[in-house]
């Protein structure tokens, strides 16, 4: 079994290979991070060309596995995502053509551009690890992860994903535009032919986390010590989005089991074998924004899930 020091090496040189394509973004590749570590899915959001499939795929270098990428569009179907049987005719039978889900890690692109009925093609393969096809079912990668794509920006011709699917996600990961510096890094390094995806494709980002190791990695993360204090507060923070008036329906239970496996693997990024009421502070957004529901007459107003999250973290008593 892998101890926490090697868990915390892991983490750090995981992120120092992500930086060598990615410049900044240093709380989005935390947030990435802590979905890997779980063995969660998450939900990133940004506008287009600020580098999330390039994430996705950095990220899969450094873990040495598979990765796949789909385009959701309106005419996608279930079969194009899962897989389906196709008949033989020289050997007389049917055969398993795989789906992109027979993967490792899977970027489900602008997911809220399909329709329902093949968004909920993704809830079993996140759920379980595995897919049903024409009554059999086929198990995936252990370490199938989803990372899927919402455009914040562009509303026509998309299908919103439903509460029960976003709940699947651990988290909501907002990717926001990179800092004057980092983009003016980035301009330099276009000028001297370095370009991100160019870094990427060289070999220069080496492989850090194993498939095989993975599993031992997340068990080390039974040692972070986490109070209970820290515990009740996760618990309270999660219920007060149940009774707050601007909340038309708050976070499910599961919310309170990823508040509980983020804060672990976010406290040894930063270098802490124990949990603080920090960890849970920076979490509580990215966690509970995506499930809960806020009322239409305070939208009106101008509150937002995000603003509602932090008001209701004020209103509670810090541990200490």
């Amino acid at each position: 079994m892998k101890t926490l020091n090697e868990l915390k090496t892991v983490l750090s040189e995981t992120k120092s290979e992500i930086a060598k394509v990615l410049i900044g973004q240093e709380d989005v590749i935390d947030l990435v991070l802590v979905t890997i570590m779980s063995g969660s899915h998450a939900l990133i959001e940004g506008v287009p060309g600020i580098a999330k499939t390039l994430l996705v795929r950095t990220l899969a270098r450094t873990m040495d596995c598979d990765s796949k990428r789909i385009q959701f569009t309106p005419d996608l179907m279930p079969s194009d995502i899962i897989g389906t049987n196709v008949f033989n005719l020289q050997k007389n039978e049917f055969n398993l053509v795989e789906g992109p889900v027979f993967t490792s890690l899977l970027l489900a692109d602008e997911i809220n551009r399909a329709p329902a009925k093949t968004q909920s093609a993704l809830l079993q393969c996140m759920q379980e690890r595995k897919v049903t096809i024409d009554g059999k079912d086929y198990q995936l990668d252990r370490n199938f992860t989803v990372f899927a794509t919402l455009n914040p920006i562009e509303y026509e011709g998309t299908y919103p994903l439903p509460e029960a699917q976003k709940d699947r996600f651990l988290m909501m990961i907002n990717m926001g535009y990179p800092e004057r510096s980092d983009e003016l890094e980035l301009a330099k390094r276009m000028l001297e032919g370095n370009s991100p995806e160019k870094i990427l494709d060289s070999g220069a980002v080496r492989s850090v986390i194993s498939s095989e190791s993975l599993p031992e990695l997340q068990a080390s993360l039974s040692s972070v010590v986490i109070r209970e204090e820290i515990v009740n507060y996760i618990v309270e923070i999660v219920r007060r989005t149940r009774d707050n008036p601007a909340i038309l329906a708050g976070a499910s239970p599961r919310a309170t089991q990823a508040l509980v496996m983020s804060s672990r693997i976010y406290a040894v990024l930063n270098g802490r074998d124990f949990v603080t009421p920090d960890d849970i502070k920076a979490l509580a957004g990215p966690v509970l924004c995506h499930r809960i529901i806020i009322r239409p007459e305070f939208e009106i107003e101008g509150l937002d899930a995000k603003n509602t999250v932090k008001q209701v973290i004020e209103a509670i008593a810090v541990p200490r």
